[in-house]
Parts: structure tokens; C-alpha cells; sequence
């Protein structure tokens, strides 16, 4: 199995940050620094978009459109922008989950089908659903095998050939999706078992298929359907396209490369396995596995490596990320040139060099709270119509490289981008964009803001003297809201400072005194409210004490020193603005082996400026 070796990102000049496996980190090679160039490399997501429930699928077509659906059978076209993207339409495509969404080769038709025994085929160009076809046997996947950039075996006529496999049975049947009459044009029984997935190489005119037993097959796209005659051997024995069957793996996602030269793999047994498609062997298989990732974390390259407490948290997630039944399977997707490969993993979305299995780039490492899945990549131009430009769309040379990403229980989708997200100013949101009806929590939010703007500053009185605060409820709002609704209401009074680590910070607002105890004013926990100008870049910050992700209720601390690894761990609502003397008196002073100061320290009131 191959880890993948680290070297710097390539945009940042390529200076190695840690060691590959068995010498110095290798180079990147000018042909992977090209590929880099058109690939996003913002660390941070720019943007999230809303569904009503789990988004668990997303395609990106050639022509320029973002696909997204939901558990709830809900589908919404974007269209790609020269910057970003922008709502076209939504559909209420079926009554269950889905169980496959492809796209055509050219990009002009989508097929989606489900437990529902519905397949639904779209007309990506003027977004109109176009066939509504009612099965007799219940789908899964589905794949369109015709269109263009079709090779000399694939029929001329398929441009609108569709392949549905049997979620039940082992048959394939190929649709003529213009026709709509939910005839099958062929019935194929290529494998013994159901076909999990289907993947159309237009280079070679061939489809992989893969079953639940792990057995991969290709096929040509024309009768009588057998093997391409690009394959480079007579007998499966000469290749490793039983190398999931051995391993007792069951295949989750399968990706063909754009030159139709290499296809990837991912299956339950944690690998990424990359094969050459002509010769049917196995280049490259990257591990995942539980075990894999605790040896990385103890022995790998500082890149891998996270804060103990957030590898735990992190692993916790991946557990039941694994364990969920309903929950969207990660994929890989390559660039356009094919030289690289992009997949989530615990620590991020990992970009890798897989000829020399280098990973040259790593999105997502700080976005702690999210355990990024299914991938798509766009890249290149958004093309746009003349309509389009005649509202004002403005057209530009620059690319625009995005990958569009699903999470684990979100109810989003996220665009990583060549950009850093923006802060908001005034009014304007932040790069969570709430599209759809809120949720219970988001109306609180709202009430709040009707009853009047938050308060930006407070002066805690304590038994050491003042500490005058400066808040930030337009980053924070809900963090600001709380403490200051605690504050008036003397829930804060008479509570101790309970821990106090010199050189670190001092703790309070638990109502019992031992850090065991305090809620939120709404009763029960809340998210954390992470922006990136709000940093543990300096003494005096003010952050919310918490278990874990969105553990949020009513302790707070006091920074006495930078402690960057905080940061999109805890919130920040605050900044001391006068009595950092003070601060510094309560950190000095005697404490027993809990941390906690031997005299009583405590807070005596808050006082809330309205003004």
C-alpha cells in the first residue's frame, strides 16, 4: 500500500513541509506544478449553499452546471459563474433517497433514479425534466454510455443510451432515454451479483462495472457487449481486477480519468485503488483504514499530524461515519490532465501526485467540523449565454477552478475555491448562505435581531478589579447574544474563576465551580461561530470553553498568551479592552494540582453597555 510521500504546495514554491517515506521529500515535477495552477488552493471553504435535509450527491457538468441532491429526493441545478455560482432551479425528483445521478458525456443530459422505482431524465440546457419513467424492478446506479467523445466502438446512435442497474439482480438494462417509453433496449447479465457501480470511459467506448462482490468487469458500449478491444489481456487471471473480491471488499465509488487511461476505486475496506485500464492492473492503493490512520498520526509527516484532542474528536466522526448506512460514500475524482487525484480523508481533502504518490496539496484541514465525502471538480471557463450576458454577467479570461463537496450529516454543499471566504460587511451574510427555510435555531437568531442590535462591549467586575470586554456580534451572533443575555440576568454573579493555567489563560462562568456544570440560555448546546479575523493570535482573548464540536453553554476563558491551536476549535466573541493588569493578577495567582486558585476568585457582576 502506498502513503502518499509530502511536499509543499507547489503554488507556494515547493518547499518541503515533512519528510517522504525512506529519504527527503521528491519534487514536483513541472508537468503536477501546471495542474496545481488550475486547481483550487484555498484552505478554507468559501462558500456553503443549503439543502432541506443530507446532501448526498453532486455532479458537475460540461456544460458548466453544478448538480446537487438531497436524502430527501430533493434536486437543484446551479449554474457555474465566471465567479462562483448561482440558483437555477429545483425539483422535487423523487419520494426517496437517490440512488444514482449521472450526467452525460457532452453535458446536456442528467438521469437520476431511486427506491421509488422512479428514473427522471433532465434536460440540463433549459433544466426541464424531459422523461419520467416508471420502473419495474428497483434501480441503482445508472450511467450514461453514449454521447460525445464516444470512442469507435460505442454505437453512433447512443448519444442518449442509458444504463440502470438492478439494485436486487445482477442485470444492467440500457435505456434509450429519448424514446421514454421505459423499454429497455438491452438486458445485460454480465456480473452474479447487484452492480454497485457504473462508469463510462469514452475514450476506449467501454463501461467498468463493479458488483457487491467486488468483481470489476468492462464492457463495449455496442453488441454483442464484450470485452473492448483496447484491453490489453484475454483473461481476467492476467490482471488485478480481483483484487476487491480477495480483499472482501465491497466497491463504493469508481472514477475514470479524462484520457480514459486510468480508473480509481473506492471501497468499504478504506482503499483508494488506482488501475491502468488497458493492462487492467493496479498502479497505486492508498489506505485509509482505521489503523492507517493512527500509525500516520503517531509516525507521519507533520502535514497529517493534528492537536490529540481534535485526531480523537476527528476519529469519533469517522466512526460513525463508517458505521452510517445512509450516509454519502466518498469518491475520487482527477484533474483534467489526469496527473492528479482528490480525495477526502479524516485529516482534509488530500490532492495527490499518484504516479509518484506525492501529496502536493491539502484543502480542508482546518475546517475541523466538517468530514468532507462525495467530490466534484470543475475546471476551466464558465461558459455563459447571451441572455446571460445581457443581464449583467460580467465575462472574464480567468479561471475559476472549484470543488463542490458534500460533509457528513450537512445539509450543505461546500465550494473550495482559489479564495479565501470574505468577511462580511454591514448586512452581509457570511460564506454560509442560508437558501433555504431556517431552522429552529436560525429563527431564535432571527427574534433576536428584531429585538434590537447586541451589545459590543461589557465590564466584568471581579474581586481583582474590571475587565472591560469588546464583543463581535456581527461574527458571533449567537455567542454574544448568550453571554450577554446570562450577564443580565446575573447568571454570571458570584461564579469563580475555577480554572486558572499561568501562562495560558483563566476560565470561568460555570455556575457549579468545577467546570463540570453551566447551559446556554436556550437549554441546551450550541454551534460554534468560527470566522477568520477572529483568531487565538494574541493575549486577552475572550473564547467559549467547550467539549467537543457545537458544545457551546455558558463557560468562557481569558487568553494570557497566543494559543493559535485553538483556533476553529473554540469561538471567539471578545477582546480585552482595559484590566489586562487585572488579567494577569488572576493568572499569577496559587492554584492546586486541578488548576484551581486556592483563594476564591469571582465574578461579582457584569455590567452590559447598550450604548
Amino acid at each position: 500500500d502506498d502513503s502518499p510521500a509530502v511536499v509543499g504546495d507547489a503554488s507556494a514554491g515547493g518547499a518541503a513541509s515533512g519528510d517522504a517515506a525512506g529519504g527527503a521529500a521528491r519534487r514536483i515535477t513541472p508537468a503536477v506544478r501546471a495542474a496545481l495552477a488550475r486547481l483550487p488552493s484555498s484552505e478554507m471553504y468559501e462558500r456553503s449553499y443549503m439543502h432541506r435535509d443530507w446532501v448526498t450527491h453532486v455532479v458537475v457538468t460540461r456544460t458548466d452546471f453544478v448538480v446537487t441532491a438531497s436524502r430527501d429526493g430533493q434536486l437543484k441545478f446551479w449554474k457555474k459563474m465566471p465567479t462562483g455560482i448561482e440558483f437555477v432551479k429545483h425539483f422535487k425528483a423523487h419520494m426517496a433517497p437517490f440512488a444514482g445521478l449521472a450526467a452525460s458525456p457532452d453535458g446536456s443530459f442528467l438521469a437520476s433514479t431511486s427506491s421509488d422505482r422512479g428514473l427522471k431524465v433532465f434536460d440540463v440546457l433549459s433544466f426541464d425534466m424531459i422523461a419520467w419513467i416508471k420502473l419495474d424492478f428497483v434501480p441503482g446506479c445508472c450511467e450514461w454510455i453514449g454521447g460525445s467523445g464516444s470512442g469507435a466502438q460505442a454505437d453512433a446512435g447512443s448519444k442518449t443510451l442509458l444504463a440502470v442497474a438492478d439494485a436486487q439482480g445482477p442485470e444492467v438494462r440500457l435505456f434509450d432515454a429519448a424514446a421514454g417509453d421505459g423499454a429497455p433496449r438491452h438486458v445485460l447479465k454480465l456480473h452474479a451479483s447487484p452492480v454497485l457501480l457504473l462508469k463510462y470511459n469514452p475514450s476506449h467506448g467501454a463501461v467498468v462495472s463493479a458488483d457487491a462482490r467486488g468483481v470489476i468487469e468492462y464492457w463495449a458500449c455496442s453488441h454483442p457487449f464484450q470485452l473492448p478491444k483496447s484491453a490489453a489481456f484475454q483473461f481476467k487471471t492476467e490482471t488485478d481486477l480481483y483484487a476487491l473480491a480477495k480483499a472482501k471488499a465491497r466497491p463504493t465509488a469508481l472514477t475514470v480519468s479524462p484520457d480514459g487511461e486510468h480508473f480509481a476505486i473506492c471501497s468499504a475496506d478504506a482503499k483508494i485503488r488506482v488501475f491502468h485500464f488497458r493492462s487492467g492492473k493496479t498502479r497505486r492503493t492508498y489506505d485509509e483504514s482505521l489503523d492507517r490512520l493512527q500509525e500516520m498520526q503517531k509516525d507521519g509527516d507533520a502535514v497529517y499530524r493534528l492537536e490529540a484532542f481534535d485526531f480523537g474528536r476527528r476519529m469519533a466522526i469517522e466512526r460513525e461515519y463508517r458505521a452510517a448506512l445512509d450516509a454519502p460514500p466518498s469518491n475520487a475524482v482527477f484533474d483534467e490532465t489526469g496527473k492528479l487525484l482528490l480525495y477526502a480523508s479524516v485529516v482534509g481533502i488530500k490532492m495527490v501526485a499518484f504516479e509518484s504518490s506525492t501529496l502536493v496539496r491539502l484543502l480542508g484541514k482546518v475546517e475541523n467540523t466538517e468530514r468532507f465525502t462525495h467530490l466534484a471538480l470543475f475546471q476551466g471557463q464558465a461558459a455563459l449565454s447571451a441572455t446571460q450576458i445581457g443581464t449583467g454577467a460580467k465575462l472574464t479570461e480567468e479561471e475559476d477552478p472549484t470543488l463542490v463537496c458534500c460533509a457528513f450529516k450537512r445539509s450543505r454543499f461546500f465550494l473550495f475555491t482559489g479564495r479565501e471566504p470574505l468577511e462580511p460587511e454591514g448586512d452581509a451574510f457570511g460564506r454560509d448562505v442560508f437558501n433555504e427555510k431556517p431552522s429552529r435555531d436560525d429563527l431564535a437568531l432571527a427574534q433576536a435581531d428584531v429585538r434590537g442590535p447586541l451589545p459590543r462591549a461589557v465590564c466584568i467586575n471581579t474581586s481583582y478589579g474590571e475587565i472591560h470586554l469588546k464583543l463581535f456580534p456581527d461574527e458571533c451572533p449567537k455567542t454574544v447574544e448568550n453571554f450577554v443575555t446570562h450577564a443580565r440576568n446575573g447568571y454570571y454573579d458570584g461564579v469563580l474563576f475555577h480554572r486558572v493555567i499561568k501562562g495560558f489563560m483563566i476560565q470561568t462562568g460555570d455556575p457549579l465551580g468545577d467546570g463540570t456544570g453551566g447551559t446556554s440560555i436556550w437549554g441546551h448546546e450550541f454551534e460554534d461561530e468560527f470566522h477568520r479575523s477572529l483568531r487565538h493570535d494574541r493575549p486577552y482573548t475572550v473564547s467559549m470553553a467547550n467539549a467537543g464540536p457545537n458544545t457551546n453553554g455558558s463557560q468562557f476563558f481569558i487568553t494570557c498568551a497566543p494559543t493559535t491551536w485553538l483556533d476553529n476549535k473554540h469561538t471567539v466573541f471578545g477582546r480585552v479592552t482595559q484590566g489586562a493588569d487585572v488579567v494577569q493578577g488572576i493568572e499569577k495567582v496559587k492554584c492546586d494540582k486541578s488548576d484551581k486558585p486556592i483563594m476564591d476568585i469571582k465574578i461579582i457582576s457584569i455590567v452590559v453597555k447598550d450604548d
